[in-house]
């Protein structure tokens, strides 16, 4: 179905645009040059958080995927590469409860030389937890159950809008004097605390990213068997298994698309399944 690529492949020795500026590429470098012999480089000059904030100072334009793509495209403008990547992150509930927080990693890859465009992806449970009180020992209780110092703090006096804030707080004696200082400016003498999700001040999200980066290394190390480009990708599921019991077609999965990004040559893969749980099943189990 694909053959997959080796040493000297489409990207070795490569340069490759990376716009950061929380660290990121400590984790996806490693990966991308291990698996792809690229070299991964950190580009600086532009403010990302100018495209939104975790903490809601600046809203995010656009689809999260839109975010990624936007920020590789100014890396590579500023690097002056024809390659270029940048990951983008979003934070909500779990898909399958709704009671968890959630974080969704993306990594776009764009190769402006072949003209395609390749994305890794890894979700998972987040660190992503919010307290508002005005009592300090909730505060510690807080702050050891989200992994605190390792992972680092926001806080806001009254609510969680309000513009007054402090972020990266890394330790405990600092978050007792922000803690003082925003109960005073409060005047519901409320503070507002949540997990800094910035990438470096977040090791679980760090860890996601690292992720996706191995998702994305996966994709570009599969090449298509047509026209030889990476990124030959599994692309939409065919449902339709037939239930066990009765037989009828359910939304389980029957085959398997996969597609090239570049020539769009498919292959259809048949699942080795023959047949669906009854538990999965509309008829069997409404």
């Amino acid at each position: 179905m694909q053959t997959t690529s080796s040493e000297g492949g489409a990207y070795q020795g490569r340069r490759v645009a990376l716009l950061t500026q929380h660290g990121k590429e400590r984790v996806i470098a490693p990966v991308l040059g291990t698996a792809l012999g690229c070299r991964v480089e950190r580009v600086v000059g532009y403010d990302t958080d100018l495209l939104g904030t975790f903490t809601r100072e600046i809203s995010r334009s656009g689809t999260q995927l839109d975010a990624a793509r936007n920020k590789a495209r100014i890396g590579m403008e500023l690097a002056g590469l024809p390659l270029g990547l940048a990951s983008e992150g979003s934070f909500g509930p779990d898909p399958y409860t709704g009671m968890f927080p959630w974080n969704v990693e993306m990594i776009v890859w764009i190769d402006d030389t072949l003209g395609i465009e390749v994305v890794g992806v890894s979700s998972g449970k987040a660190n992503f937890s919010h307290l508002l009180t005005a009592n300090w020992e909730e505060v510690e209780r807080f702050a050891c159950a989200v992994g605190f110092p390792e992972h680092c703090l926001v806080v806001r006096p009254q609510q969680q809008e309000d513009a007054r804030i402090r972020k990266g707080i890394a330790d405990w004696k600092t978050l007792r004097e922000v803690f003082l200082w925003a109960c005073g400016e409060a005047s519901n003498g409320c503070v507002f605390l949540e997990t800094d999700t910035r990438a470096d001040r977040n090791p679980t999200r760090m860890e996601r990213i690292g992720q996706a980066a191995q998702d994305l290394a996966r994709k570009l190390c599969s090449l298509c068997p047509i026209c030889d480009a990476p990124g030959f990708q599994l692309a939409e599921r065919v449902p339709g298994l037939p239930c066990e019991d009765c037989g009828a077609p359910t939304r389980e999965a029957r085959a398997e698309i996969h597609r090239c990004v570049r020539c769009g040559h498919q292959v259809t893969v048949e699942r080795l399944e023959k047949a669906a749980a009854a538990g999965r099943c509309d008829r069997c189990n409404p």
